[in-house]
């Protein structure tokens, strides 16, 4: 069979194959959003409600400089929450335990914070750093107990979250600021304004001036640096290379000198260092931990995450669509043109969907993968 060619359409141009990777990581996503919208539509007509007017007034008020504002600072956690969940889908590990991470991260930077006064940088960078120690001690707790002893990341990192729920509700009352025992969700003794970070005021006219109203936070430059560092580490160390080794093929990976032990261990206390910064912009803004706390920022990462399919730009997309998302469901309240519920339906959908979305554009490459091989074995001379 010497006679038989390599089919030269088998290999194809460099820029029809970037593109059409390209492509491919983009239809799930897209189809998923597209495929909420029409799902939205369908029931708001079922419903009674006119969806273009939902829509319109969705988009309206999306389109105020103050909603961007809120929906950027509202993207800003979600964002960074969001990166924490991906670092650890990157080892194949599911760290479902966010939620916790960062809520006991934010009561004990918030409680030092409130108990130390030191010069503006200092005082701000211990609250960061504290934050991120708890975060990842908390998250080391699941790795020890997964690396050690078997127990599996999600069942570890779920009850984890109950249990940092009930020590923040016994922590919240023993730290409750000295002369306020009577009052109702007062939290921990306030922070300095040393330690707080400042406002984004320096911001040249970018949604007109807001001062006073509604002001960027500053955690949005934090959140920025959580980007570039996942980036670099994940494509330009050696670290990133094994990780992204060790959650792609373990077996491979060990074989070639990874510890699998040591990266997983890794891989968790990166994650939950990473959601210890979650809830910084809420004390930043409360100067204080309190009983209502905002929640859910570690479930939603998650979603964001997988949305975001891991990738750095990816999540910040995603984080901005929950923040559009939620910015509706107020204005629908408002309006009363469609049920705001129509909002938890539809984030609901975009999850699903891109889920399957990811598994059959994954077997459409493992298929044309598998098409290109035997192409190449059958046109290889003999």
């Amino acid at each position: 069979m010497t006679d038989l060619a390599p089919d030269v359409s088998v290999t194809e141009p460099a820029e029809d194959s970037t593109r059409r990777r390209i492509v491919m990581s983009l239809a799930a996503p897209l189809g998923a959003i597209v495929f909420s919208v029409v799902a939205a539509t369908l029931m708001l007509f079922i419903a009674g409600s006119d969806p273009f007017a939902a829509y319109a007034d969705m988009f309206e008020h999306a389109a105020k400089p103050e909603t961007m504002v809120a929906m950027i600072n509202r993207a800003t956690p979600l964002y960074i929450s969001g990166v924490a969940a991906a670092i650890g889908f990157k080892m194949n590990l599911f760290n479902i335990g966010v939620e916790g991470q960062y809520r006991m991260a934010a009561i004990f930077a918030a409680y030092v914070g409130g108990a130390i006064a030191l010069p503006g940088v200092l005082h701000i960078a211990i609250i960061m750093v504290v934050a991120m120690l708890v975060g990842a001690a908390w998250s080391g707790l699941a790795g020890i107990l997964y690396t050690h002893r078997g127990v599996n990341e999600v069942i570890s990192t779920i009850m984890l979250n109950g249990v940092a729920l009930g020590i923040i509700a016994w922590l919240v009352r023993s730290w409750q600021a000295e002369g306020e025992i009577s009052q109702v969700g007062v939290g921990t003794e306030p922070i300095e304004s040393t330690g707080i970070l400042p406002t984004l005021t320096w911001v040249p006219e970018l949604f007109t001036d807001l001062r006073g109203t509604n002001e960027l936070t500053g955690m949005l430059v934090v959140a920025i640096l959580v980007g570039v560092f996942y980036h670099v580490l994940l494509n330009r160390t050696v670290f990133g290379f094994e990780l992204r080794a060790s959650g792609g093929n373990p077996f491979a990976a060990r074989a070639g000198g990874v510890p699998p032990r040591r990266m997983a261990l890794t891989a968790m206390l990166l994650s939950g260092g990473i959601a210890g910064l979650v809830g910084i912009a809420e004390i930043m803004d409360k100067a204080r931990y309190n009983p209502n706390f905002v929640g859910g920022l570690g479930f939603n990462g998650i979603g964001i995450a997988l949305l975001g399919r891991n990738h750095p730009a990816g999540i910040a997309v995603g984080a901005l669509l929950w923040a559009f998302l939620e910015a509706s469901s107020d204005i629908l309240q408002v309006t009363q043109t469609a049920p705001k519920e129509i909002i938890d339906i539809m984030r609901g959908v975009i999850l699903l969907t891109v889920v399957i979305g990811y598994e059959v554009v994954h077997r459409i490459r493992r298929r044309e993968e598998a098409g290109r091989a035997a192409a190449r074995l059958v046109g290889a001379p003999t």
